[in-house]
């Protein structure tokens, strides 16, 4: 499917400030690409459907999820990874989209997960990042994605975890692996 048609069908299902954010994902994930040698091309779409399904009703996510035999274990976690799932889901039945790098980078943008590819990383950091984030610490995330992918993933993982802890929230496995993952890699 053509790239602008793509753009007003996900924009049509969000409201404006949250395609605002989108568009902050899109430059910030173009950017990020082709700073760390990734596809800016592959970058732009994943960045342009991550969220496309993140206005439905919990209900209308959580039926597609069901309905549709998409990852089951997600419902039992915080209703705000249930987005991304459905996300992916969305982009190939409705979108075409048939790059599996894509529809992970997508699926994953709000967990993370163990041996993300560099697509993953990029779209799940330019998420975390994008201009108009405004939380303590971002900044100093912003400027460690301009020296090195990884360690800002990592750090982003690092304010997720603690955020949810500090709300007494559950945290996803794979988030957990992502970051335990994360650290092996630099380490190696």
């Amino acid at each position: 499917m053509d790239r602008q048609l793509i753009m007003e069908r996900v924009r049509a299902e969000m409201p404006e400030r949250r395609w605002r954010h989108t568009e902050g994902v899109i430059e910030t994930a173009i950017a990020l690409a082709i700073r760390y040698g990734e596809d800016p091309k592959r970058a732009e779409l994943a960045a342009i459907i991550h969220d496309v399904a993140k206005f439905w009703s919990i209900e209308r996510q959580g039926n597609a999820i069901r309905d549709n035999g998409l990852d089951q274990e997600v419902l039992g976690y915080d209703k705000e990874l249930w987005h991304a799932v459905v996300g992916a889901w969305v982009a190939e039945r409705d979108f075409g989209v048939t790059d599996g790098g894509v529809l992970d980078a997508i699926r994953y943008h709000t967990s993370g997960r163990r041996g993300m590819s560099k697509l993953e990383k990029v779209v799940w950091l330019a998420d975390y990042i994008e201009p108009g984030r405004d939380f303590p610490g971002v900044d100093a995330i912003r400027a460690l994605s301009e020296e090195h992918l990884e360690k800002a993933v990592l750090a982003g993982l690092d304010g997720t975890i603690g955020f949810l802890i500090a709300k007494g929230k559950r945290i996803y496995p794979l988030t957990i692996e992502a970051r335990n993952g994360l650290i092996e890699e630099l380490h190696a």
